[in-house]
């Protein structure tokens, strides 16, 4: 056997004994170098198929999300991206919007907020005694279920306590899914994870700083050091890690000889974790999932380029991006049957 199927053959061995998450050593002289391996086999294809399964099942009053609601609240600011790129379009959407007598201004940028966060918004007519529409208002996405019957709506906060609306009093507005069709689901999924792994990163990198670990390294003694002058050592260096790190560290070997002690730094190493490199793939992974030009959200170009005409950024962006979804909302007024949503025209821009 050559020692590169000797190799092959001693990886396959570690592989299949760590998979049960022990610890295997690779070689078992104790007087010697040892390896180990160690953790869980991850799989390839990592359970992402199970979206593809997702459908709306009822309680028996009304239909529960495919996907969390609060799950994708509590995400909204998970990224300074994500975040900034939803509330650019809801301040472009909003500041077209052309207040009319039955949805003002206010209860229009509610429901664009729930529409680019969740997918869905609603809005709740108010009848006056007549029977005649008196106002539309602003229903929370986030608690607003679809009921079994058509036209039927509850909002609910618990499980176990709802309140229905008037039948046929809601309207609901939703970005498409392919899936299903009670609920919209919004466009932004396909980055989702690069939202979180993009928070990781920066949560990571600050217990990095928070428990000392930056000031981490490999101090490498030899000679005659007996095990006081090691105890010594030990309990002086762990009092360097976590809050009031970076102390000075006095040593002292009487019969020490040059290069007996070593610092090896390690968390140097382990410091380069790629983080802006992850911070960078991620925000391009979310900016692109939201379409928004990285000029619009004053982020400042790599070193050497240009970072382009804002003006024109901002033209391109709400024919492509804000005029289509203006295009959505213009279906409130088919549902209700007068013009209660209108937007202004926008002024073409002297070339």
């Amino acid at each position: 056997m050559s020692k590169r199927s000797r190799a092959r053959a001693m990886s396959r061995a570690e592989t299949a004994e760590a998979s049960t998450g022990a610890i295997v050593a690779s070689n078992d002289n104790a007087q010697g170098m040892q390896a180990f391996s160690f953790g869980d086999p991850e799989p390839v294809l990592n359970r992402r198929e199970i979206m593809d399964l997702f459908e709306c099942v009822h309680n028996g009053r009304w239909y529960e999300p495919p996907i969390s609601l609060d799950g994708l609240a509590r995400a909204f600011r998970v990224s300074p991206h994500h975040s900034s790129a939803i509330m650019l379009k809801r301040n472009l959407l909003t500041r077209s919007f052309k207040p009319t007598p039955w949805l003002s201004r206010k209860a229009f940028g509610a429901m664009v907020q729930d529409y680019l966060v969740f997918g869905t918004g609603y809005l709740e007519a108010r009848y006056n005694v007549l029977g005649g529409v008196m106002r539309l208002d602003h229903a929370m996405a986030k608690y607003t279920r679809r009921g079994l019957l058509p036209g039927q709506y509850f909002f609910t906060t618990s499980f176990d306590r709802a309140d229905e609306f008037r039948p046929g009093s809601v309207v609901q507005i939703g970005q498409p899914d392919i899936n299903q069709e009670l609920y919209g689901v919004p466009e932004y999924l396909s980055a989702l994870q690069a939202a979180l792994l993009n928070e990781a990163a920066t949560l990571f990198r600050r217990r990095y700083y928070l428990n000392g670990s930056h000031a981490g390294y490999i101090l490498y003694a030899t000679g005659d050091i007996d095990t006081n002058d090691t105890d010594a050592l030990k309990a002086a260096l762990k009092a360097s890690k976590g809050p009031g790190n970076f102390r000075n560290l006095f040593v002292h070997a009487p019969n020490g000889k040059d290069g007996s002690l070593k610092i090896l730094p390690i968390a140097e190493v382990g410091a380069k974790d790629e983080f802006i490199g992850i911070k960078n793939a991620t925000r391009d992974d979310i900016l692109a999932a939201h379409r928004v030009p990285p000029q619009l959200l004053g982020i400042i170009p790599a070193q050497g380029s240009v970072p382009g005409n804002p003006l024109q950024a901002i033209d391109g962006f709400f024919e492509l991006e804000i005029e289509p979804i203006q295009a959505a909302f213009l279906d409130v007024n088919e549902e209700i049957g007068f013009e209660a949503v209108a937007f202004e025209e926008r002024a073409a821009r002297a070339a």
